[in-house]
């Protein structure tokens, strides 16, 4: 691209500065002490070649950003970055040097040759002027540093070259959406290292074009902003950041995204970044939650958890179980939010939802969710008593909650929540039963003995504190003995009932002598 002549050099003096449209890469040597395996000269060789057609943007923010280096024109203050970008006056010496190492054509120009493309419209989402890429290449050279941008040298090298302002001027002009996607897809990339993280914030008009592409048709541009997003809330940027998304249009889009989108991607990166919301500090939370649930945050999750139920049941679809996963994590970080778990809490179809999963017979595939499922269904229950009422007498949610014990096996608070759960079910059953309700009960504990033998082993085996917990109450050694001392008082009811000829007579079925007794002993053991 052809560059204005700096007025301070004379025409015999610019024939020696060398060509401005094409500046070679500095000398390694001279400009560079990282280590690497990719050559850094060829990095700042492809962030020339995404220099858009109409390079002025970039220009003027490389003269007013934090980097005052430039790419196509040089700049005294350039050569004082810590890894400085090339100037003019430096790239004729080293060319001769360097140039065996980069990706040039065969001219050993960085870029097509000025006058290559003439004023006019390819079709290719670039408006056009003398010296640019086509957008093949773009895609090819941008690909490319998008997967270089995951090391953090070569990030932190990006940035130093103006690769935020390269990208940022095709943001602004480029109308391609695949040109769009790697943008932000390379600026995700660098924003998960912390230098170049700051330097994207701080670039003066970067998130408030990226927040703009939010409003795209685009999946693959919605999945990478959301990304980016997300990254962003999990670090320490998350403030900055939160108020740049505070705006009503922004948390609507975002939330009408998630409630709209058929692309299951782009449906997990948006709940992704709702969590990451929800996930974040108090003061993110603070800024964007209360909005969020103006804007019917916890009916939009409810809703999705519902449809993806239902995908569960009738179809089984694992692309579609770590989206479940996603919600129910977002629905039970809610769940625990002083100021809004009355919301999620009260609700009798997402209390209905969830049993429903943690009864889903097959747990191998979605253990995860009903671990999940549990969680949540514990600080409903702490919220809202009465549901305890609504499952004492289901056998099924019971049988349900034993079979996730494998699944929670490191997840203390998952355990927790888990023997929280049984022992309210368990408390609410009537001391004095008929011989059937008991033999139902009974029959669901005793088929279920190898699961809770495991747990009491495991969590035997993990109680390094174990005085420290029994001392706290709520704590789940405490759930645990409420939960084992039923049980007992249970298993002693059956044996009553049989021991009585009448009783024994209207029994439905029978127990293996061999496992209640065995069941009945490990309970004595570990509820003392």
């Amino acid at each position: 691209m052809a560059v204005p002549a700096d007025p301070a050099i004379d025409e015999d003096e610019e024939e020696h500065v060398g060509p401005t449209h094409h500046p070679y890469a500095p000398s390694h040597d001279e400009f560079f002490d990282l280590s690497t395996t990719v050559d850094p000269s060829y990095i700042i060789s492809l962030i020339r070649k995404l220099l858009p057609l109409d390079s002025a943007s970039v220009i003027e923010a490389a003269s007013h950003g934090p980097n005052q280096g430039s790419l196509t024109h040089n700049t005294q203050e350039g050569a004082a970055s810590s890894a400085p970008v090339s100037t003019d006056k430096n790239l004729k010496s080293s060319s001769k040097n360097k140039s065996e190492n980069m990706d040039v054509d065969g001219s050993g120009e960085f870029s097509h040759r000025q006058g290559e493309y003439e004023s006019g419209d390819d079709g290719d989402g670039f408006e056009h002027s003398s010296v640019s890429v086509g957008q093949n290449a773009w895609e090819e050279y941008g690909c490319i540093l998008w997967d270089l941008a995951a090391s953090k040298t070569h990030a932190e090298l990006m940035v130093e070259n103006l690769m935020l302002e390269v990208l940022l001027a095709n943001l602004t002009v480029c109308k391609s959406e695949r040109v769009t996607e790697i943008s932000i897809g390379i600026i995700g990339n660098l924003a998960c290292h912390e230098v170049p993280r700051k330097r994207i914030f701080s670039t003066d008009g970067l998130m408030g074009i990226i927040l703009d592409k939010l409003f795209l048709d685009d999946p693959q541009c919605l999945c990478e902003t959301c990304r980016l997003l997300t990254v962003g809330l999990q670090s320490g940027e998350s403030i900055t950041l939160a108020e740049t998304l505070q705006s009503e249009h922004i948390l609507r889009q975002i939330l009408w995204i998630a409630e709209n989108t058929l692309n299951l991607q782009l449906l997990e990166k948006s709940i992704g970044l709702i969590l990451a919301i929800l996930e974040s500090q108090q003061k993110v939370v603070d800024i964007l939650i209360p909005p969020m649930m103006k804007l019917g945050l916890a009916n939009i999750l409810i809703n999705l958890l519902t449809f993806e139920i239902s995908k569960l049941l009738d179809e089984r679809i694992p692309e579609r179980y770590s989206i479940l996963e996603l919600i129910l994590r977002a629905i039970e970080a809610l769940s625990v939010m002083d100021d809004h778990s009355q919301e999620v809490c009260s609700s009798k179809e997402l209390f209905q939802l969830i049993c429903n999963l943690v009864k889903f017979p097959d747990k191998v595939e979605v253990g995860n969710c009903c671990v999940t499922a549990a969680v949540l269904i514990a600080n409903m229950l702490s919220d809202v008593a009465d549901h305890a009422s609504e499952i004492s007498q289901d056998l099924c949610l019971l049988g349900g909650l034993l079979d996730i014990f494998p699944y929670a096996s490191d997840d203390v608070e998952a355990r927790n929540a888990l023997w929280s759960v049984i022992a309210r079910i368990l408390i609410r059953i009537q001391t004095e039963m008929s011989p059937s309700s008991v033999y139902h009960y009974v029959s669901v504990l005793v088929k279920k003995i190898d699961l809770i033998e495991d747990e009491l082993l495991n969590e035997q085996v993990d109680s390094g504190h174990e005085q420290e917990r029994l001392s706290c109450p709520g704590s789940t050694a405490d759930a645990r003995k409420t939960s084992l001392r039923r049980i007992i008082s249970i298993l002693n009811q059956w044996t009553v009932a049989k021991e009585n000829a009448e009783n024994n007579m209207n029994a439905e079925g029978s127990v293996s002598e061999t496992d209640l007794k065995r069941l009945l002993d490990c309970c004595h053991k570990f509820s003392k």
